[in-house]
């Protein structure tokens, strides 16, 4: 909570990873989908689409953007404390699985306007967020942690498409963390986000996610993975991937379990 000079602005808390957010409840999924149906022809952009307020909780695209940072400072530090390159690595890429918390079926964050920005301090680390272009809708983002020497730079340009029964989601761009006391730069990519309407209802993410750092010529291939079709069986939230040395393709360790816990 902030106040200023009588303005009081309130913050909702970061999602958490059993999907809630400050107690809000999502309304029905099932008139967005019948609006999705009226107005979205399969296969067309979802950039323009302008979803009923309803279906809109209360926090900006950049807040979100935001908390993927700030909610895992604690995990940011154990990046820098590894002795060995691979030490550090391996925390990296707990990082990033860190980053990623559940989504609602059937609501999405506010669209931030050109020039909005979003500033955030949590201990040393500082989080800044701008929007720096608002057709096609592109977010800038800065963290500095001034006592590990770490800095993060993101650039997002979120972009969706609707295919009759689901919809899925791409957040181009790439994210970059530095570790400057080691001279290491790792970059790596987003997973997708799909949102799935018949025969079960359900949002999750999907997709292939690579870290890399040339420095230490380590890289690690991540893949997430959703439900079955019928959302009731298979491995749900579950992540697969290795680590290995790219100049050998030597794979030094396997990744097996689920992001959410």
């Amino acid at each position: 909570m902030v106040q200023a000079e009588g303005t009081r602005l309130v913050l909702t808390k970061p999602m958490a990873l059993d999907g809630e957010s400050d107690g809000y409840i999502a309304p029905n999924p099932l008139q967005l989908v019948l609006s999705l149906l009226k107005n979205v022809m399969p296969g067309s952009d979802l950039t323009h689409f302008q979803m009923p307020p309803l279906f809109n909780f209360p926090k900006s695209q950049l807040q979100c953007f935001g908390e993927l940072v700030y909610s895992g400072a604690d995990t940011v530090s154990r990046c820098n404390s590894g002795e060995k390159p691979l030490d550090r690595f391996i925390a990296v890429v707990a990082w990033s699985i860190s980053t990623v918390r559940p989504v609602i079926f059937g609501v999405a964050p506010y669209n931030p306007i050109l020039g909005e920005t979003h500033h955030i301090s949590r201990g040393n680390l500082n989080v800044l967020l701008e929007q720096v272009s608002h057709h096609p809708p592109v977010s800038a983002l800065h963290a500095t942690d001034e006592s590990q020497n770490v800095e993060m730079i993101w650039c997002h340009h979120p972009t969706s498409r609707f295919y009759g029964t689901s919809a899925e989601g791409e957040v181009r761009g790439k994210r970059l963390l530095k570790l400057l006391n080691h001279g290491e730069t790792y970059v790596m990519n987003s997973p997708k986000l799909m949102m799935r309407f018949f025969p079960v209802a359900l949002a999750d993410w999907v997709g292939n996610v690579r870290i890399q750092c040339q420095e230490t010529g380590l890289e690690a291939e991540l893949r997430y993975r959703n439900n079955s079709f019928l959302g009731r069986w298979g491995n749900k939230r579950s992540i697969k991937g290795k680590i290995f040395e790219c100049s050998s393709s030597k794979t030094l360790y396997e990744i097996d379990g689920h992001w959410d816990r």
